[in-house]
């Protein structure tokens, strides 16, 4: 099973994927001086409770616009899963280029929308987040991603 981790300004959403089947899901306000060890115990228990220990999670994918929840979510991981950690950033590899001036400018939280976009609905598509902000993305019918607001 995977845990997926998006981290926002805002909130913090956590599900575990059973294939493609979202088997629990959680939100949680995102803290930014929140430590490891905070992590760690606050994502690690509501998994336990569940009944989603570290045997049963094969792999953890994160997507944050939170550079130190980053970090810190990167290092307890391995304690919440027994698998590869995949951050999405630049460098890591979506199937979706990104043809932008600066693709690094482009949130992980913008990009991991444009993805399961085009996965779940086809392209062209227009993603519309309501987060902290409302940010619009464009996914091309070739599947690129080509800007947004």
């Amino acid at each position: 099973m995977l845990l997926v981790i998006d981290v926002g300004n805002t909130e913090t959403v956590l599900g575990v994927f059973d294939g493609s089947d979202l088997a629990a899901h959680w939100r949680v306000t995102t803290v930014r001086g929140r430590t490891r060890d905070e992590y760690r115990l606050l994502l690690g228990g509501m998994l336990e409770m569940e009944g989603y220990g570290r045997a049963r999670l094969t792999a953890v994918a994160i997507s944050s616009v939170v550079p130190p929840a980053t970090q810190a979510l990167r290092d307890v991981a391995p304690f919440l899963a027994d698998g590869p950690v995949t951050v999405v950033g630049p460098g890591v590899k979506t199937g979706i280029p990104i043809l932008i001036d600066n693709p690094r400018e482009v949130g992980a939280d913008r990009i991991v929308n444009a993805v399961a976009a085009a996965r779940l609905y086809g392209t062209p598509a227009v993603v519309v987040d309501f987060g902290t902000s409302t940010n619009f993305d464009v996914v091309s019918r070739d599947a690129e991603y080509i800007g947004g607001v």
